[in-house]
C-alpha cells in the first residue's frame, strides 16, 4: 500500500495542495503548501463537514487524507459524503482502510472494504466512477501473521514472501477525484 499510495499523492504534485488528514499523520512525509490535521475521534467526521466557522460553508481542500480510521466509523457514507463536500472542484480524497487483519476497536471497529468495496462506497457517496483509482494488496503469509498473538505484525523483508496475492487482501486504498 505504502509505495503505490506514496507515487499516487506525488503525482498531484504536493507543493500545490492545501491538505486536511482526518486520521493520524500519514500525510506529514509530504511537502503540502498546507497541511492541518483533523484526528478522529476527538474530531468526528461523520458529524458534519469542517467549517470556517459554525455559520459559514465548509472548509475546501485540494485533497483530503484518511489512512486507517475509515473502518472505525459509525456511519461512513456520512463521513464520505462530508468529505466531499470539503474537496474544491478537482479535489482528491485518498482513503486507506484494513481488510483482513485482527477487530481493534479505537473506539470501534465497523467496516471492511476490498478495493470494490471501496469504489462502490465512493461511487454511492457522489464520486464519478470515471474518477476513483481503487487498489489492495495482501497475500497469504501476511494474512497468517495478523492472525499472531502479537500485533500488528513484524516482517522480515529479507524473508517474508510479500507478493501480492489478489484473492487475499489484508489493504484496500482508493484515490477519488471531485468531478
Amino acid at each position: 500500500m505504502g509505495p503505490a499510495s506514496r507515487r499516487m499523492i506525488q503525482n498531484l504534485i504536493p507543493q500545490q495542495l492545501d491538505v486536511a488528514e482526518i486520521s493520524g499523520k500519514w500525510g506529514e512525509m509530504f511537502d503540502f503548501k498546507s497541511y492541518e490535521q483533523f484526528r478522529y475521534p476527538e474530531y468526528d467526521i461523520c458529524a458534519g463537514p469542517i467549517m470556517d466557522n459554525p455559520q459559514d460553508r465548509p472548509r475546501k481542500f485540494d485533497l483530503i487524507l484518511a489512512n486507517q480510521v475509515w473502518e472505525h466509523l459509525d456511519r461512513p457514507y456520512a463521513a464520505t459524503k462530508n468529505v466531499r463536500r470539503m474537496l474544491k472542484k478537482g479535489g482528491h480524497f485518498w482513503v486507506a482502510v484494513p481488510f483482513f487483519v485482527p477487530f481493534h476497536a479505537a473506539p470501534a471497529d465497523n467496516s471492511r472494504w476490498s478495493a470494490r468495496g471501496l469504489k462502490n462506497l465512493l461511487i454511492e457517496c457522489g464520486f464519478d466512477e470515471d474518477a476513483i483509482q481503487s487498489s489492495q494488496w495482501g497475500n497469504r503469509n501476511a494474512a497468517l501473521r495478523n492472525m499472531e498473538e502479537k500485533w500488528p505484525p513484524e516482517y522480515d523483508e529479507a524473508t517474508d514472501d510479500i507478493s501480492n496475492d489478489p484473492d487475499m487482501p489484508i489493504c484496500a486504498w482508493a484515490l477519488a477525484q471531485k468531478t
